[in-house]
């Protein structure tokens, strides 16, 4: 398919010099476009929404215009009142010529383009505790922006997403079929992390029981805020967009402060093979949470505050606990690179589980000096 074809379906003003793939994403095909006239360049990014991830990409994008409509109205009576120490910026939808927020091709492949946030840049890991403060600005900010947002007003993009009861239900299936337990029987290490898995369940249904005592209400989160979601200003080092709205969903705003923290406060990351090496970093998580606070401090209750420390823990066994059952059903989700990648992947974030269970007290502590 001619994609410079496409474009032109696009209102967006100047003369296309250059559409080339850009970032490192793998779900979404993305491609970076340049337009020039004679006073001025634009930037704005192509994307095809993956249907394999997101079935009815129709969904996604009427999240999107609800998402940046609702936020940008914000964000502009926010910068009149003068309430903000930098510009925030968020993507914004490119019209077509007809008036929509996508076009779709010969195949139903849905193809949007949005703005692309100039002079910024997002980094793969942690680069200090100067940025993991910033990364939490902007997810405390953009869990303000979307506060007062009715979680009804969009359509879950991805149910059971971040439920970690159905992940256990899901694991729990697997492990009744024959290529599970011959993996099981081959391993002393697959063993050692299903006696994990058994002896933390009741750590699965933390989040859920409390919502359903009504302790936590369900607000808005962005379902993906890893480190490389996290635009920091190029000239300013100030955490100034989230990114990838693709997967904000109704649910806890404590699953996304768990998620970014998995992701930050642990230096060796998601690869490692010596789980030496795997460690909760408190100096990162203390300045991650003294930027979100500052942020979100204002809309979070008692009881959110109470779970932050909950949160945190259970998304490592989250994502573990999905890293082992893939590899117990034959690495069908997770991309592997080679045999036995899922079950490592699992072993690195059981370790960092158990690097938050031994700070349990000082962790606790620091959330209750914020």
């Amino acid at each position: 398919m001619d994609l410079s074809v496409l474009m032109e379906g696009f209102n967006i003003k100047g003369r296309l010099v250059t559409l080339v793939p850009f970032g490192n994403g793998n779900i979404n095909d993305t491609f970076l476009a340049v337009y020039r006239n004679t006073f001025t360049e634009t930037q704005v990014v192509l994307q095809r929404v993956n249907r394999a991830v997101f079935p009815r990409p129709e969904v996604i994008m009427a999240n999107m215009h609800k998402i940046t409509l609702h936020c940008h109205a914000k964000l502009e009576n926010d910068a009149k009142r003068g309430l903000d120490d930098r510009v925030w910026q968020m993507p914004r939808i490119i019209k077509t010529k007809e008036g929509g927020d996508f076009i779709r091709d010969e195949k139903g492949e849905v193809w949007r383009v949005i703005t692309r946030i100039l002079s910024a840049h997002a980094f793969d890991t942690a680069q200090s505790p100067e940025h993991a403060l910033e990364c939490g600005c902007a997810l405390g900010h953009f869990h303000y922006l979307l506060s007062d947002m009715p979680p009804n007003s969009i359509e879950d993009p991805l149910p059971g997403f971040h439920v970690t009861s159905g992940y256990l239900r899901q694991y729990d299936r697997t492990l009744k079929s024959k290529r599970a337990q011959s993996l099981l029987s081959a391993s002393v290490e697959a063993k050692r992390l299903a006696k994990y898995i058994d002896e933390r369940r009741d750590l699965a249904l933390c989040l859920e029981r409390a919502e359903r005592a009504g302790e936590l209400k369900r607000r808005m989160f962005h379902g993906d805020p890893k480190v490389n979601n996290i635009m920091i200003d190029d000239f300013t080092g100030k955490g100034t967009a989230m990114i990838d709205l693709d997967t904000v969903s109704p649910g806890l705003v404590q699953i996304d402060v768990g998620d970014a923290v998995r992701s930050i406060c642990n230096p060796a990351g998601e690869e490692e093979t010596n789980l030496g090496k795997v460690a909760f970093d408190e100096n990162l998580f203390l300045a991650f949470m003294k930027g979100y606070m500052r942020e979100a401090g204002a809309f979070m209750t008692e009881a959110d505050r109470e779970y932050l420390y909950d949160t945190v823990r259970l998304l490592p066994f989250e994502l573990g606990l999905r890293f082992f059952q893939d590899y117990l059903a034959g690495d069908r989700y997770f991309k592997t690179r080679q045999p036995g990648q899922n079950l490592n992947r699992a072993r690195v974030q059981f370790r960092l589980c158990e690097s938050i269970e031994a700070r349990e007290g000082s962790i606790r502590e620091m959330l209750k000096r914020l």
